[in-house]
């Protein structure tokens, strides 16, 4: 697959191609029909499929300290997005400068001049130009004039997590915000994941008899409720069972917010330095200040005892 970053690395002679244009955080259920749909009908037509986002999210251009919390890295969205079956992501600076581009503008300068497009499959509610004052409809209007076609996608209603809501990053976000880490996986088609490099921490898990992986996670991070949740520590493309605490270790006066994982049953994991995965498979507990360390070793036994038969679980399932 694929991957540019900016207008001015698409080849020259790039021809026609099936685009669809969003921020595609998450690259949630939502989001991976209109990707699978662009997908579909590019083969259909026998041209690649363009998928184009944004770095840094919009929002953070057109209201600075508004940047949400992200759900993936872009490395992470192009990995899931190849997995659909995309030829090509294009990745464009979202600029002071390029958020006054009329969206007449954007899509000469973008889908017309460098991607060619054919055909745009886009969601019902998306915005694009300056003020976001592009739609759907403005877009099928200028498709005549462009040479292009344009396909809007519903996307599917959650269920039980959304209580009916469309899938939506935000959405997804506010779950894993409340440590619902099974709701915001029912909206992602997977478990959300939290990456970073693991840094020396206090090293009071190692003392403790349960050495701990402190994630030193990336700007922005979706990080869900302090607590204990079930899940798995990925190094090296390794998925290890593991126990993993969120929160500021209250047990200790700590004021400092972590994610640190402990896989479970791994003897002799060294693992500074290394960029690792967490991936968040279910809530266990709240985060707790314990009566004596006798205490808190016991419910450390307990966490992984559970977080081990929840993943158990999920494996056989």
């Amino acid at each position: 697959m694929h991957c540019w970053r900016g207008l001015e690395d698409i080849p020259e002679g790039w021809g026609r191609s099936v685009v669809t244009i969003g921020s595609y955080d998450g690259v949630h259920r939502g989001h991976q029909l209109i990707i699978g749909r662009a997908v579909e009908r590019a083969r259909e037509l026998g041209v690649p499929s363009v998928v184009v986002t944004f770095d840094p999210h919009p929002s953070e251009v057109v209201r600075p300290g508004t940047h949400p919390p992200l759900l993936a890295p872009h490395h992470r969205r192009a990995e899931l997005m190849a997995g659909l079956g995309v030829d090509a992501v294009l990745i464009l600076p979202f600029t002071a400068e390029f958020s006054q581009l009329s969206p007449a503008d954007f899509v000469a300068k973008v889908l017309v001049d460098k991607l060619h497009a054919k055909l745009v499959i886009e969601g019902p509610n998306f915005r694009f130009g300056h003020r976001a004052a592009g739609n759907v409809t403005f877009l099928a209007e200028l498709g005549p004039t462009y040479d292009f076609q344009v396909e809007v996608i519903d996307l599917y209603v959650s269920g039980d997590a959304g209580g009916g809501e469309p899938f939506s990053s935000t959405l997804t976000r506010r779950l894993i915000a409340e440590g619902d880490v099974e709701g915001a996986a029912e909206i992602l088609g997977r478990p959300h994941r939290v990456e970073g490099v693991v840094v020396r921490g206090a090293q009071r898990g190692r003392e403790l008899g349960f050495p701990t992986a402190n994630v030193e996670t990336l700007p922005h991070t979706a990080i869900p409720a302090d607590g204990v949740y079930a899940g798995w520590l990925t190094v090296n493309g390794e998925a290890m069972p593991a126990a993993i605490s969120v929160g500021t270790n209250p047990q200790f006066d700590g004021t400092e917010r972590t994610v640190e994982a402990y896989a479970i049953d791994r003897v002799g994991l060294v693992l500074y330095g290394l960029h690792v995965a967490v991936d968040f498979l279910a809530y266990v507990r709240g985060m707790l200040k314990f009566e004596s360390i006798d205490d808190l070793l016991v419910a450390m036994a307990a966490d992984v005892k559970r977080s081990s038969e929840l993943i158990a679980a999920y494996e056989r399932a």
